[in-house]
Order: C-alpha cells, then sequence, then structure tokens
C-alpha cells in the first residue's frame, strides 16, 4: 500500500500541505494540486493511484474534474472531499465514478481507509484485467 502514489487537489493551500505531511510521514508519495486542470495536466505526465479532489475549487470544479478524470484514466480512484457537502453532490459524484465522498473536516484515519479500499480495488481491477489478456491474447 506505501507504493500507493496520492494526489491531493484543492484550492486551500494550508490543507494541501498539511495533508501531504502527513501522508508522507507514513511513507506516501503524495502531490498536490490547486485546481482540476493542474491535476489532469499532472495525470498525464505521472501514474497516480487515488485523487483526494475538492468538489468547490475556482474554474474548473471537483465534478467536471471528476468526469474528465474518469474518463481518461479509468483505473484511477476519485475521493470526493469537500466542506460544502449536499446529498445531490455526493450523489452525482458517486454516478460518475467517485469511490467515495468524505465531509470536511475529515480525519487521517478516514483518509487512510480510502487509501486501503481504493488500493485494493485498483489490486482487484489489474489482476481482473490481466486475467483476461492471458485468456484472450490478441
Amino acid at each position: 500500500m506505501r507504493n500507493t502514489r496520492i494526489m491531493l487537489v484543492d484550492d486551500e493551500e494550508r490543507l494541501l500541505c498539511t495533508t501531504k505531511k502527513l501522508f508522507e510521514k507514513l511513507g506516501f508519495e503524495v502531490l498536490t494540486c490547486s485546481s482540476g486542470k493542474e491535476a489532469l495536466e499532472l495525470l498525464e505526465q505521472t501514474d497516480v493511484h487515488v485523487v483526494f479532489l475538492d468538489i468547490k475549487m475556482p474554474g474548473m470544479d471537483g465534478i467536471e474534474t471528476l468526469q474528465r478524470i474518469k474518463k481518461k484514466f479509468p483505473f484511477v480512484e476519485v475521493v470526493i472531499l469537500t466542506g460544502h457537502a449536499s446529498m445531490e453532490a455526493a450523489v452525482e459524484g458517486l454516478k460518475l465514478g467517485a469511490f467515495d465522498f468524505l465531509i470536511k473536516p475529515v480525519s487521517m484515519k478516514e483518509l487512510l481507509e480510502n487509501v486501503e479500499e481504493a488500493s485494493a480495488k485498483i489490486n482487484r481491477q489489474k489482476k481482473r484485467f490481466l486475467s483476461a489478456r492471458k485468456e484472450n491474447p490478441a
């Protein structure tokens, strides 16, 4: 699990800095972005496993960013983080493929649980994909 690369996307610099430090102390590699546009550009260059994504950001909001991530990087798991919780946003995010929806403030324990569960899901998907490739070689 510690080889899981995490991306934090939020326009709150303090939250990015604090959360990054906490994850790094636990041995994770963490990338940070302050906008959806920046996150998409970084995903083009770097293999990321789990993205924690704020919904309310200037420019491209979290829902649009989620849609673009899931379309272009379907194996990346996205956890929506928001301080502006609404049931509509949660339902929409989950329908669009978000792994989970967490309301700020969120504990490090909750974040770690999401990383563990998302990593396990990614590993299951990769095993199924590799198994299907063995059974049906091109």
